[in-house]
């Protein structure tokens, strides 16, 4: 639909290295990623739908986490949508937070893990996160025209699977803690069988 990457995931060879066992962008990617944003920060609105708008385009399973746009089958209307809108700027605002986090990795990291539970209390499941970088790309790669190259594209693709592996954990953290709390049972309650007299 436009973008040759358009759900396939985020699988690209990774060319990163290593933190004990999780990849980590270079410095010269946390720069390509940084100077590239600050062009794409301009039209962050407009960014924001085309992403989603190509979501919902390429992967129409994904309108079933949104309440609002589950029905919606016109595309145009989900492009003139405000709660799409408003949606787009909080995940543009999160992707803002964690290119000026880059330099501080421990931040970033608390800040998509808890990203992936509230993502859990939305019941929003870790199989659509890696859709969002992809549609990402694929919507600021003509805003960034002759600026996007292979390696500012490898160096947001290393970016979106660290959030996205961040956000599973999250996920994945919380519906353990739920599913544990669930299992505890809130008041001690006598057995009313061994209770007769």
């Amino acid at each position: 639909m436009g973008c040759a990457i358009s759900g396939l995931g985020l699988t690209p060879r990774q060319v990163t290295e290593s933190r004990g066992e999780e990849e980590h962008l270079t410095e010269e990617q946390i720069d390509m990623i940084k100077v590239s944003w600050k062009v794409i920060q301009e039209d962050i609105a407009k960014v924001g739908i085309i992403m989603f708008v190509r979501l919902f385009e390429t992967h129409p399973e994904c309108k079933d986490v949104f309440f609002l746009f589950r029905d919606v089958e016109d595309l145009e209307r989900l492009r003139t949508s405000k709660e799409l809108r408003a949606h787009g700027l909080r995940v543009m605002s999160f992707i803002e937070k964690s290119v000026a986090r880059l330099d501080q990795l421990e931040r970033l990291d608390m800040l998509a893990v808890e990203l992936g539970k509230s993502h859990y209390r939305y019941n929003a499941p870790p199989k659509y996160y890696a859709y969002v970088g992809t549609e990402f790309i694929c919507a600021v790669r003509p805003i960034l025209k002759e600026k996007w190259t292979p390696e500012l594209e490898k160096a947001w693709k290393t970016l979106f699977q660290y959030i996205t592996r961040l956000m599973r954990q999250g996920y994945l953290e919380e519906e353990g803690t739920k599913r544990t709390h669930a299992l505890v049972p809130t008041k001690e309650r006598p057995d009313k069988r061994n209770t007769a007299l």
